[in-house]
């Protein structure tokens, strides 16, 4: 890039083949590329939307309609695109849920704005004006949602059915969504006058076999590891558990030591010591009463023998995770020596169990008396129903977790977004100049969400529009898109609802969104460097060029 200076000189400012477009061209080719994403998402949003199939550089197949999932899953180059997908990321992060919808919105809200733009309003106007719609769509969601019990399962419950009614295991929803009911409400605790609930003491473990009816949850854990010796026993009922953070082995001296042996009878008690040191540790362990070991570190063959021999159940190379979640679900502490296991520091569980699932040997560690981690063992017929059943599990969890820590619930259908936009359209009365047109728009691109589920479900987006206004217009505040019966129903009837924490992170989101794309006005992209091509054969890859100069010899 370059200037023209005093006297007609050019001045380079910019490195040579770094391309740049200003102005109304850079603002648009953004909006273009973030909507072609949003478009991409949309036909698999609701309970009839479409799947798509991914498949990767490696060519390992991933069928999903979950709206993170599929925009990871794209290999994205645009850089308004990767904002798309940072946005479903969010939202996959701060509440589970909704990762198509806001980016639906998103594209929705940029596609209003270039329809104001060409009516020649500022892009200056049209953020302001999408700051205040999102101020007031807020306080709407606020106004309309219902208060629930947080440790209500019937709510949780409906809540956690809505999530799963649009995913590939819709037709086990029932039954999955207790699963996700019961582990959520296991792991909360009390804190600070209101309920926190940890996901990640809620364990996933996939193994696919059988069938998704044979998903279960345990009140334990279940751990990838088998037992380390043949002859321990494969069960342990009302198992003292301990779990140590070290190895069961004798540490090899940092320096190098000699030692002189003369005799075989000086050799002979070198071995003994050894074996004296080893046998000490597993006494150890059994004066503590502990008939379950965890060990994070090697345990030495020896000490493996001796443990057998004492009955001792014991597993080693366990992930600190595990060793963190097997502290909460039975009590037991970590103890970082042998020395200071103690019988106080032993856990309980009542069953512990070696078991085969399809091919892998688990670990299950069941009856645990509060558990505050527990596991769900995912099963279904192939894996990737298995990684399905998984991720919709994810996103059962994550809703039942929002409703527990923030008890608010709306009705589902796209009712809250034709209520918000009914409303924004009477504040958008209330103001003067073109910031009105902005509240309006933001209003319209509201409504994207019911005409999507309606498209989707085979309806005339049109008409179920019209009808969705009309009603809410009456008075009837949770008339929604009923997707699977192709008709505009009373959502609350037939119990679909959806937490108000993931209406608000979606719309936050997807203004911050749309507004941070319509204030870039330049793109200043720099040329990519080309590699230097290697000498055929892939011998000396690096070289490429005399003296390994990085564009070879200049041209002469």
């Amino acid at each position: 890039m370059s200037a023209i200076g005093y006297g007609g000189q050019p001045i380079i400012i910019l490195k040579e083949g770094t391309e740049r477009n200003r102005g109304s061209d850079a603002r648009n080719a953004n909006i273009q590329a973030a909507r072609i994403v949003a478009e991409t998402v949309k036909t698999s949003l609701g309970p009839k939307g479409m799947d798509k199939m991914l498949v990767d550089s490696f060519g390992d197949v991933t069928i999903t309609n979950d709206g993170a999932t599929m925009l990871k899953e794209m290999d994205v180059q645009h850089p308004a695109a990767k904002m798309m997908v940072e946005v479903s990321k969010t939202q996959d992060n701060e509440v589970g849920d909704g990762t198509t919808s806001v980016v639906v919105l998103t594209g929705e809200l940029l596609g209003k704005a270039v329809e104001l733009m060409d009516k020649k309003i500022h892009p200056t106007v049209i953020i302001d004006g999408y700051r205040d719609a999102q101020e007031q769509a807020l306080k709407i969601l606020d106004e309309i949602s219902i208060e629930v019990d947080p440790r209500d399962k019937e709510s949780l419950k409906k809540v956690a059915v809505t999530a799963m009614a649009s995913k590939l295991v819709s037709g086990y929803s029932d039954y999955l969504s207790d699963i996700s009911v019961d582990a959520v409400l296991q792991v909360a605790v009390e804190a600070d006058g209101g309920i926190e609930v940890d996901l990640d003491m809620i364990k996933m473990e996939k193994k696919p076999g059988g069938s998704l009816t044979d998903t279960n949850l345990i009140k334990g854990l279940i751990i990838d590891k088998e037992v380390v010796h043949a002859d321990m026993p494969k069960m342990v009922k009302d198992a003292k558990i301990g779990l140590l953070n070290a190895a069961l082995e004798i540490e090899k001296t940092e320096f190098d030591a000699k030692i002189q042996i003369e005799t075989p009878e000086e050799m002979q008690a070198y071995l003994d010591q050894e074996e004296n040191m080893l046998r000490e540790m597993v006494q150890k362990i059994k004066d503590a009463g502990i008939t379950v070991l965890f060990c994070q570190k090697g345990i030495d063959d020896m000490v493996q023998h001796f443990l057998a021999r004492e009955g001792i159940f014991a597993a080693r190379r366990l992930k600190k995770s595990d060793l963190t979640a097997l502290a909460k679900a039975t009590g037991a502490k970590v103890v970082t020596s042998v020395d200071d296991l103690t019988a106080d520091d032993a856990g309980y569980a009542a069953n512990v169990e070696e078991k085969k699932i399809s091919d892998d040997k688990l670990i299950f560690v069941e009856g645990c008396k509060n558990p505050k981690a527990v596991s769900i063992l995912v099963r279904g017929g192939t894996e990737r129903i298995v990684d399905e059943a998984d991720r919709s599990l994810h996103d059962a969890l994550c809703v039942v977790k929002d409703v527990v820590e923030d008890p608010k619930i709306v009705a589902g259908g796209g009712a809250p977004e034709i209520e918000v936009a009914r409303k924004l359209r009477r504040h958008a009365e209330t103001l003067a100049g073109r910031e009105r047109l902005a509240v309006m728009a933001f209003a319209e691109a509201m409504e994207v969400i019911p005409v999507t589920l309606a498209e989707n479900a085979g309806m005339d987006p049109i008409d179920a529009l019209s009808e969705l206004q009309a009603s809410h217009e009456k008075g009837e505040l949770w008339a929604g898109v009923n997707g699977l019966e192709g008709e505009i129903s009373n959502m609350a009837d037939i119990n679909v609802y959806e937490p108000t924490m993931v209406k608000v992170q979606a719309i936050k989101s997807a203004t911050e969104a749309s507004t941070l794309l319509l204030k870039i006005d330049d793109i200043i992209a720099a040329s990519k460097m080309s590699m230097p091509a290697g000498p055929p054969g892939g011998g000396m890859g690096g070289m490429g060029g005399m003296g390994g100069m990085p564009g070879g010899m200049p041209p002469m």
